[in-house]
Formats: structure tokens, C-alpha cells, sequence
């Protein structure tokens, strides 16, 4: 009996000492998971929302068979406009554990923002399969962190100039009375002699303002491609 106790203690006092740090380790590090689900519930939300007059119908022009701009353009901020976002920021704000700092819970939002992104063929409905898609701003600014990596560039020829490597975004003053400044999403890419490239002065059109760069719709249409950002979220600090 004696032996027998002396396992079941150490047991005991471990399951108690399991206990004592569940609840640190989730203020810690993870947030709870009903925490997460109900972030999860609001996002996709919000998604639904934004998604309601998709897809969006497209054609396309010119030698390239870029999509026209305009129309990509117009779909995706006026997804973005359809989104309650007070409502939204109030609903955040709500859910937020009392122990989560602000760092945890903002970066919790902007991975439920990831992974309910959208894919592109869900948001334009396209016929022409040898179409590219525009690197526009709002296609960029919009961009699930990942998508588009390592798929062609096609420049303004036709010809490929490199892989895409990703997104940044440039701060630009603003003109006239008011000032101020405001961001502008631009693309990086690998060029065919392996340099890190942008686009010359982060020109992403040309005097008449069409498309200098786009990507093949066919091999991009499966993959997140509009993402909700989180710069219109109030008291959520955006991480991108």
C-alpha cells in the first residue's frame, strides 16, 4: 500500500501543477481556443459580407489579355466597402480576453484575416484562361501574405521579367491643402538574373494608366488572393 501511494502522489501533485499552468500558458502564449473560435466567427463575418456581390464578372484587353484594371479594381474595394468596419471593431474589441495584450490578440486578427482570405476564382469570374491578372494596387494591398510567390512576372512586352517575391508598402506625402500621407502597395521581384528588383520609381502603370505587370490568371486563380486588411479596424493594432 505504502508503494502505492508513493506513485499516486507524485501523480497527484503533477496533474496539480498541470493545472496551475494551464490557465498561464494560455494567457501566455496561444490565446484560448473559444477565444480564437469566436475571432474566427466575426471574420468570417466580415468575409461574407465583402463576398456578396462575387464574383465579379471580367473581361479582358489589349494585346496582353490583361484583365481590365478598372473592373478588378472597382470589385475589390468595393468588397471592402461593403464591410461594417465600427461593427466589426466593436465585435473585436468585445470578444478580446481580459488577459491577452494587445500584441496577441491583433495578431490572432490578422491570422483569421489570412486564413479566411478568399481565392481569386471565387471573386472574378474570368473566361479568357490566357487573361493576366494586373498588378495593381488594390490587388497588392489585398494580397494574402504568400500568394504569388515564385510565379511569373510578365511585363508590359509580354515577356517574363522574374519571379514575384513579395509585397511592401511605400509612403508617399500627400499634395494639395490637407497634406498628410498615404500608402501605396508595391511588388518586389526576382529578375531572370536572380537581382531583388521593383518596379522603376514604383510605377505600377504607364502614362495612360494601364497595367505595366501582371501574373497568369491560371496559375494564380486557385490561390488567396483577397485578403480583408486591417488598417480600418479601430482599437486593433494592424501588424501589416
Amino acid at each position: 500500500m505504502h508503494g502505492d501511494l508513493m506513485f499516486r502522489v507524485p501523480r497527484m501533485i503533477l496533474a496539480l501543477l498541470a493545472l496551475l499552468a494551464g490557465p498561464t500558458a494560455a494567457l501566455c502564449g496561444e490565446l484560448p481556443k473559444e477565444v480564437l473560435d469566436k475571432i474566427d466567427a466575426a471574420v468570417a463575418a466580415a468575409y461574407k459580407t465583402a463576398a456578396a456581390k462575387h464574383p465579379c464578372v471580367v473581361g479582358t484587353g489589349g494585346k496582353l489579355h490583361m484583365l481590365r484594371w478598372q473592373d478588378v479594381d472597382k470589385c475589390l474595394s468595393g468588397a471592402d466597402l461593403l464591410v461594417d468596419w465600427d461593427a466589426l471593431s466593436r465585435q473585436l474589441q468585445e470578444i478580446r480576453s481580459k488577459g491577452a495584450s494587445e500584441e496577441e490578440f491583433a495578431e490572432a486578427v490578422e491570422n483569421s484575416l489570412t486564413k479566411n482570405a478568399l481565392p481569386y476564382d471565387r471573386v472574378f469570374r474570368v473566361k479568357d484562361e490566357k487573361a493576366l491578372l494586373p498588378l495593381t494596387n488594390p490587388v497588392l494591398k489585398h494580397l494574402s501574405p504568400n500568394s504569388l510567390q515564385n510565379q511569373p512576372v510578365i511585363g508590359e512586352q509580354g515577356a517574363t521579367v522574374g519571379t514575384f517575391a513579395g509585397v511592401y508598402f511605400s509612403e508617399h506625402a500627400g499634395g494639395g491643402l490637407s497634406g498628410g500621407s498615404y500608402r501605396l502597395a508595391v511588388f518586389q521581384y526576382v529578375d531572370l538574373q536572380g537581382r531583388m528588383q521593383a518596379p522603376p520609381e514604383r510605377q505600377l502603370r504607364d502614362y495612360l494608366g494601364r497595367p505595366l505587370f501582371g501574373v497568369l490568371w491560371s496559375r494564380v486563380k486557385s490561390q488567396p488572393g483577397f485578403r480583408l486588411t486591417s488598417e480600418k479596424l479601430t482599437g486593433i493594432a494592424a501588424k501589416r
